[in-house]
């Protein structure tokens, strides 16, 4: 299935893609595509339901985050061993974890916004993790069937607050807006293997980052195993699994983000980002972010 969920900013509703790629409402059956909804038992019962006979939503509705109420996003940093090399680091022994605030979470349409002062603001398009089974201490042979489902995400990255101001990654990881996830949840029956899907991202319409998540160097069971030896994972933890290489940060000169710039990030069988970069002052969400998707 693809789960996502549409409306107003902070009012989402629950919707399902049908087979036609038509957007069908799930208030009804559920209040959000979040916490309990995504435990196998509800994922279950949701493909069990005739999706024809769900009410169609309004066109052009905009196409929020694909999860809500999401407690925690971890992020698993270096885990491309191409991406290591061209930022001059050296490939991680074990997992690099840090964690990105919840409030840069936004939808895969919307606008993404520099914040106040920004000088080098970067992309990093990411396989999005969505867990489903809570737990703690996960074996790695276990770890895939907690995963509620996966998604296109951007680690958006402020270089300058990340890594010349004091302290850890936290500053220029969790600005708002840096968080783009869907534009759907993609259910783990749906991808049989994470490890073999190709990523792209472009901006304006220029090829720069191309991988595949073959390249990890922790895959996605790993990744999952190991986080959950240091904190419990929760039902709609996002867990972002690292980027390939082609970041602004590793060009010579590199090509920050300015306003005007237009991103398109995808990862196959889990949908298209596209967003606009803009000033702090000039940010909108738009009813009709998504104007030019057809559901």
């Amino acid at each position: 299935m693809k789960l996502l969920r549409w409306g107003p900013h902070r009012a989402e509703r629950p919707g399902v893609l049908d087979a036609t790629m038509r957007l069908r409402d799930l208030s009804g059956v559920g209040d959000d595509i979040a916490g309990a909804m995504l435990l196998p038992e509800r994922l279950s019962y949701l493909r069990d339901i005739d999706l024809f006979s769900l009410p169609v939503a309004p066109p052009h509705a905009r196409i929020g985050p694909c999860v809500g109420q999401v407690g925690k996003i971890i992020c698993i940093g270096l885990n491309y061993s191409d991406h290591a090399a061209e930022t001059g680091a050296t490939p991680p022994s074990e997992p690099i974890i840090f964690l990105k605030a919840t409030s840069a979470i936004c939808g895969p349409y919307d606008d993404l916004c520099l914040p106040r002062g920004a000088t080098k603001v970067d992309w990093e398009l990411e396989l999005g993790v969505v867990i489903g089974t809570p737990g703690v201490y996960i074996a790695e042979r276990d770890a895939l069937g907690h995963v509620a489902g996966y998604c296109v995400a951007n680690d958006v990255s402020e270089r300058a607050y990340q890594l010349e101001r004091l302290g850890t990654w936290d500053k220029g990881k969790g600005c708002d807006t840096f968080a783009p996830i869907g534009p759907w949840l993609v259910t783990a029956d749906e991808v049989p293997d994470p490890q073999v899907l190709t990523m792209q991202l472009d901006v304006n319409g220029h090829a720069q980052q191309r991988g595949n998540t073959s390249r990890m160097i922790f895959g996605v069971a790993q990744v999952i195993a190991y986080v959950s030896q240091f904190m419990s994972l929760q039902s709609g933890d996002i867990i972002l699994t690292g980027t390939p290489p082609g970041v602004a940060m590793g060009r010579k000169p590199p090509n920050y983000l300015r306003a005007g710039d237009r991103l398109t990030a995808t990862i196959a069988g889990l949908g298209e980002q596209r967003q606009s970069v803009v000033e702090s002052t000039t940010r909108k969400i738009l009813p009709n972010a998504n104007e030019h998707e057809t559901f």
